[in-house]
């Protein structure tokens, strides 16, 4: 570990902390170590339907590149807002379904009008009376197959399209500011986020209309069409997003959300289209939850609870939802099936619907149009659709290391995914990994030739795995503009059998603190941040982390990812500063708490095991292995024999652990132990059968469900042994079952 001490915050700012890896967006001459340039991925102005809906009504794609470039922009609200410091690049991405028919609806010379005046005036009445009751009627017309034919009509939305590409072309400045013909398609199905956002890399090189859920709301339809699009010479990708809210869809491992199974043609033709996911925008964050990684301290941030449109219901599936879990599953798919379809970067993004974007939390002026333009409005929590605006937090930002600030140095940076997430704030990351990567390297002057020419950068695979532990350099500084930092942290997962596990290390850190000699976690920083006043001080943290780590649990015979994250120290929510304001004290709530500490991701870096090397692993059984062995699976009358009323001893063949259950007459479960020692929750997610302690045995299976998500459990006999398998464990049957004599 190895940290700059706060004092030397002035002296690093004046010799540009942020040199060693960013130059200057107006910089012409390009450089092969590349530069850092944040850029938005994901914004709505009135010409997105919703957008207009939500009282966002006189702004066009032209309101944010102004606003993108510093100049104070008119807010829905009434009022002047200004970033608090000009973006390198972005791109609007307004709804591809209806793009900018409202607009088209009003205007008398339009192709709609002339082509369907009756419909546009009815229309525009509609709007008019009550924009977001219209906005509901059209959601619900879309999702139940019903679109409007005339308001697809590629007359009718090739012009807006054009309009669009020449905006942003008018507003593109290679070296200065970049921007990107982009759109969003938005398929909803059952009100579950699927929402890609599709760059396209010459904005010459384009399709006369997008390809929208209107076409098909299904991901496999989108990629054949990306497809065709780039062997007619249109170069694209998609960006996932907001996984957080798709209840479980964005990330499957079975089946689609059409219950057509996954397959290697699915995952060849995510990863070809799909290099990127959002990582963290103003509806949350996607990295996990407390239930997905209970012995993640730093999961609880920004976790946002809330089913798209409205919908009612119990809490979206966590499965399925969230970037590490899909990471650990594709590991654990790749063992299993040969194919791995998540391997993904991460970007941030906004999703604003006020065509402005409030990245700080001191610059915090709301995302939903006239929703929430007020502090009174954001503090009493004033909804839409049932999204409390207390919920919201300010976006997330991409950062992207490329050679110059043009579109084709971005675009290719996006392609290898050699980006990063950050919560809003201007963290820059740097992350490689390699084999022998030396110690002292970055005491070297050119530190940075050396990473390139020896290793590999973030968004990339290990080269030549050998059996040797890889080591990886990381570098952060501070925002000059924000708080320090308080620790770096590289996130590991891999996969056994089937089974996926994370780790978390704590690698580089400010201060004297010394991790926990039985855990390895260094302490809380502590915190400067007071409440009464809804400030913080720079008195703690450190201006600069760096160092190089060795895997220290490396086994060249498992699959694994690693990624970076950055943590600043504590600081006050905008909720909190706001409501200080108003003489109120600061809410928390489900989701969200009065203090947070902002961060950055970097995409991670995959290590795969050679042939050789996975001959080493120690191979696990498979249910067809044991079908081919004769055992029988229990049926109902079976299970509960074995089960119900009883306490069963269950070993995890995987992780050696050891586990007493009892299964109560009434559907109710109780871990009685772990290993001999009366039963800690946090421990059990491996287990045969975690989560919820109701179960249910229906079909020849133990079923429950785990963070929003039923898994089951089938029981085989073999002989006088009882072996079950996890239906979230790839085929694997990795429990032994034992019953507990009386």
């Amino acid at each position: 570990m190895r940290n700059r001490p706060t004092s030397i915050v002035p002296a690093l700012l004046a010799i540009g902390l942020v040199g060693l890896t960013s130059a200057p967006s107006f910089a012409q001459q390009k450089n092969p170590e590349r530069n850092v340039y944040y850029g938005e991925t994901h914004l709505h102005t009135s010409w997105s339907f919703d957008a207009y809906a939500f009282g966002d009504t006189q702004t066009g794609p032209e309101s944010f590149y102004q606003y993108a470039t510093g100049k104070p922009t008119l807010h829905p609200g009434g009022y002047q807002v200004q970033i608090t410091k000009p973006l390198d690049w972005g791109a609007v991405t307004e709804h591809a379904e209806y793009m900018g028919m409202v607009q088209e609806a009003m205007d008398p010379e339009s192709p709609l009008r002339k082509s369907s005046p009756l419909l546009a005036r009815a229309f525009e009445d509609g709007v008019r009376a009550d924009g977001l009751l219209a906005f509901k009627v059209l959601s619900l017309a879309i999702a139940k197959g019903l679109p409007i034919k005339e308001f697809s009509d590629p007359a009718v939305v090739a012009p807006v399209w054009k309009r669009v590409i020449d905006i942003a072309d008018r507003y593109n400045k290679p070296g200065k500011f970049t921007t990107f013909a982009a759109y969003e398609w938005t398929s909803t199905p059952d009100s579950k986020n699927l929402h890609r956002n599709i760059f396209f890399r010459d904005s010459k090189k384009v399709p006369q209309v997008p390809f929208t859920p209107l076409d098909s709301p299904d991901p496999r339809h989108l990629w054949s069409w990306m497809d065709q699009q780039r062997a007619a010479g249109n170069d694209l990708l998609a960006i996932s997003h907001n996984a957080n809210l798709s209840n479980g869809t964005m990330f499957p491992t079975e089946v689609d959300h059409t219950g057509r199974p996954i397959d290697r043609a699915w995952a060849e033709a995510r990863l070809r289209n799909e290099p990127l996911t959002e990582m963290k925008q103003v509806k949350g964050q996607s990295e996990t939850t407390p239930g997905l990684s209970p012995n993640d301290e730093f999961a609880n941030y920004e976790v946002f609870v809330w089913h798209l449109l409205g919908k009612k219901g119990p809490p979206p599936s966590e499965y399925g939802s969230y970037v590490r879990q899909a990471y650990k599953d594709g590991l654990a798919m790749e063992q299993a099936r040969g194919f791995n379809p998540y391997k993904p970067g991460v970007v941030g993004g906004s999703d604003s619907h006020v065509s402005v974007v409030p990245y700080r939390q001191k610059n915090f002026f709301g995302v939903h149009g006239t929703v929430d333009d007020t502090i009174e409005k954001r503090i009493n929590g004033a909804t839409v659709l049932g999204l409390n605006s207390l919920w919201v937090t300010p976006a997330g930002l991409s950062a992207v290391w490329a050679e110059e600030n043009t579109r084709d140095a971005l675009f290719d940076a996006m392609r290898r995914k050699e980006t990063y997430s950050t919560s809003g704030v201007r963290i820059p990351l740097r992350f490689f990994g390699g084999w022998g990567l030396d110690a002292g390297m970055l005491k070297q002057k050119e530190w940075l030739k050396t990473a390139y020419a020896t290793g590999v950068p973030m968004g990339s695979d290990l080269l030549q795995p050998t059996s040797k532990a890889p080591s990886f350099v990381v570098w952060a500084a501070k925002d000059p503009d924000s708080a320090n930092l308080d620790r770096v942290q590289v996130v590991k997962g891999w996969s056994i059998n089937g089974q996926s596990f994370e780790k978390i290390y704590d690698i580089a850190w400010a201060g004297a603190r010394k991790p926990d000699a039985s855990t390895g976690k260094v302490p809380a920083i502590g915190s400067t941040v007071d409440l009464t006043k809804g400030t913080y001080t720079n008195t703690i943290g450190a201006v600069e982390l760096k160092t190089v780590w060795t895997d220290p649990d490396f086994d060249a015979a498992l699959d694994a990812f690693y990624y970076v994250r950055v943590l600043e120290i504590p600081t006050p929510r905008w909720s909190s500063m706001q409501a200080v304001k108003l003489g109120r004290v600061p809410p928390s709530g489900s989701g969200f708490t009065a203090v947070i500490q902002e961060r950055a991701w970097s995409s991670p870096i995959w290590y795969t095991p050679s042939a050789e090397a996975r001959k080493a692993s120690k191979p696990g059984l498979t249910i067809a292995e044991l079908s081919k062995q004769g055992a029988q699976m229990l049926g109902d009358a079976q299970l509960k024999e074995l089960l119900v009323g009883k306490t069963v001893k269950v070993r995890n063949s995987v992780t050696g652990q050891h586990f007493e259950i009892l299964h109560g007459a009434t559907g109710r479960r109780l871990i009685a132990s772990v290993d001999g020692k009366a039963a800690d929750l946090r421990e059990v997610g491996e287990m045969m059968h975690g989560g919820d302690p109701a179960y249910e045995i229906r079909d020849g299976r133990l079923r429950t469900d785990i963070n929003g998500s039923e898994f089951d459990v089938a029981v085989y006999r073999l002989g006088d042994k009882y072996l079950a398998a996890r239906s979230n464990e790839f085929g694997y049957a990795n429990y032994e079952v034992e019953p507990v004599k009386e």
